[in-house]
């Protein structure tokens, strides 16, 4: 009989350090639904400087960390062969320049002669019908021969025809040469446009800030390094405005789906608390994590610069007049779980239960299985899963 009742006897529970759990009231009241991810500040201007030709580095004047202006000299470049074409772009201008004066003298060297022609011409007709006109009046009189008369009136007549041509060609030649100088004009402004091109390409081996702001970077993946060969479209150098600034924070894609816009945003740059709104949420998930940007509303505190490590907070509801409690190690929201439950004045603690909702980041929503004012252990209780029962000391 004694070996029976010994064999029905449950194993004695296991005890368990009070000081070492973490123990938690349920309330009901409003509970504040929060997400928290880690991030950087990053600015929100960002200029990369690139080279527009091929060069190679010949000096390196500024380091990363100085503030610059936009004509601020960054770095020194050289490429001889971009020299040589510009001084043959620059010989090509005035070549043009030169064939246009002289196409100008041509043309109207070919109009002065076209004009004396016909100069000459009316002359001659005038000389012409005069003539015909006396013999027209001297055939009247029977001093002359019809034929006669007849010779000089055709005489004058293919005088007269000549000059209206002559005159007509002065038109055309005029219209001719204004073509030919539009010609030469549009390869002139070709070969300007050219050598203004080869201008700007030499000027741009001195690399400038071209906007104010703080030098972040001198290269792209690795620093620039004098000698260097750089080929057009190569990161030189990489600005950005250090007074206009917005949070990055990662917050994990299983807490990101409430996220919403407009949504605010509590940035702690751990030497003071900067409020923000939610801008963008990034579609992609990147590691497990989901990248919001954040506009920050209020003023820098000291000591805030781009890529600092801050952390931000995102409010996304305020419920009221629910049941929580602080959020359980192993607590996900909208789940059920296990937990232990505090009796015996706290002496005991058993398993029970519980239905959990939405959830905060330092409490979260009981749907069913606890009652207000019920005490609850939040530690990872693990190592006991195969109790019920567990004894506080």
């Amino acid at each position: 009989m004694v070996t029976l009742g010994l064999s029905r006897l449950k194993p004695a529970s296991p005890s368990v350090e009070k000081s070492s759990v973490l123990v938690d009231t349920v309330k009901r009241g409003s509970m504040l639904r929060e997400v928290r991810g880690n991030g950087t500040l990053v600015p929100e201007e960002i200029i990369w400087i690139t080279a527009t030709t091929p060069g190679r580095v010949e000096r390196i004047l500024l380091l990363p960390g100085v503030i610059v202006k936009s004509d601020t000299l960054l770095v020194e470049m050289a490429n001889p062969e971009l020299v040589q074409l510009a001084f043959e772009a620059e010989s090509a201008v005035q070549s043009g320049e030169a064939q246009m004066e002289k196409l100008k003298v041509q043309l109207e060297s070919e109009q002065l002669t076209q004009q004396a022609t016909i100069a000459t011409l009316k002359s001659d007709l005038t000389t012409a019908s005069i003539e015909a006109e006396i013999d027209q009046k001297l055939l009247a009189l029977g001093l002359i021969p019809e034929l006669a008369a007849k010779k000089s009136h055709a005489h004058a007549e293919e005088l007269a025809s000549r000059h209206e041509l002559e005159k007509h060609r002065l038109e055309i030649s005029a219209k001719s040469a204004a073509a030919q100088i539009v010609v030469q004009e549009a390869e002139l402004s070709k070969l300007r446009k050219q050598y203004q091109l080869k201008q700007q390409q030499v000027a741009a081996l001195q690399v400038k800030a071209g906007f104010a702001g703080v030098l972040q970077r001198i290269g792209d993946i690795t620093p620039l390094q004098q000698g260097q060969q750089l080929l057009a479209g190569a990161n030189i150098a990489r600005i950005a405005n250090p007074s206009k600034l917005k949070a990055e924070i990662k917050i994990a894609e299983t807490q990101a789906k409430d996220v919403q816009h407009g949504q605010m945003v509590s940035i702690d740059t751990r030497n003071g608390l900067i409020a923000g709104h939610v801008v963008r949420i990034d579609p992609a998930v990147v590691n497990g994590t989901v990248t919001v940007d954040v506009a920050l509303d209020g003023a820098l505190p000291k000591g805030a610069r781009p890529d600092l490590s801050v952390d931000g907070t995102i409010t996304l509801e305020k419920l009221e007049n629910i049941l929580y409690v602080g959020r359980p190690v192993n607590g996900q929201s909208e789940s059920k779980v296990s937990l232990f439950k505090l009796v015996e004045a706290g002496q005991a603690a058993v398993r029970i239960p519980v239905q959990l909702g939405r959830s905060s980041v330092g409490s979260i929503e009981i749907i069913n299985g606890l009652q207000e004012g019920d005490q609850m252990i939040l530690s990872d209780m693990s190592q006991w899963d195969s109790h019920d029962r567990v004894r506080l000391n």
